[in-house]
């Protein structure tokens, strides 16, 4: 019977080499496509992005390169600091908000209730939608429903801030929650009926455990 299962298991490790050789022979030939798109996609117009703002132009191809210039106006001028702290607090809060509630909605569509897949469709839904669709969709929303009922509500400031909030979280929440999900889906059963026999609440359990 040892023998048996010994040259099953030594025929299975040949069949797996066998499939991978020329899998990994032909590694480039997969990984081209991919790395093709992200240099034509990201790299090449990141690079030539970084270059254009150390240029004066009014089209890429007559582009003149000028250093330090274009930075040195830019933070000269008066509203350059409270813009840039608007958009650092900006960043800042909606990316505490996003993982903040985006692991909720993940803690909470694992725990097995019904229409789980549902939920996560729902709500990872928005993040499919483009930014143009997306700002047509809250320039109605803001414009035009609430306008209608409460004008200085898009006039004001402080609004305007949490409005964008908003409208971050409800793009990304989803994507981050797929995230979360894996995440919580890759902790072993086996390590959360052990902290529960050991006497751990669902709090001990989430924070010395799956965490």
């Amino acid at each position: 019977m040892k023998a048996k299962q010994k040259k099953q298991n030594r025929s299975s490790a040949v069949n797996s080499r066998l499939i991978r050789r020329p899998i990994q022979r032909c590694f480039a030939l997969f990984l081209l496509p991919t790395f093709a798109a992200f240099c034509i996609g990201f790299l090449y117009p990141f690079v030539h992005g970084l270059y254009l703002s150390f240029c004066r132009f009014t089209t890429t191809s007559s582009a003149q390169w000028v250093g330090l210039q274009n930075y040195q106006e830019a933070i000269s001028v008066p509203g350059f600091v409270h813009a840039f702290g608007y958009t650092a607090l900006v960043a800042v809060t909606s990316l505490v908000l996003i993982n903040v509630l985006a692991f909720a909605v993940a803690f909470a569509l694992t725990r097995g209730i019904r229409g789980a897949n549902i939920f996560r469709g729902v709500f990872f839904m928005p993040n499919l939608i483009g930014g143009i669709v997306l700002g047509y969709i809250w320039t109605m929303i803001y414009d035009g429903i609430l306008a209608h009922y409460n004008t200085a509500l898009v006039l004001n400031s402080t609004y305007g801030y949490w409005g964008l909030i908003i409208l971050m979280c409800w793009q990304q929440v989803g994507y981050m929650m797929i995230i979360y999900i894996a995440g919580f889906q890759s902790v072993p059963e086996d390590m959360l009926e052990a902290a529960k026999i050991d006497g751990a609440n669902g709090w001990q359990t989430l924070t010395r455990v799956t965490i």
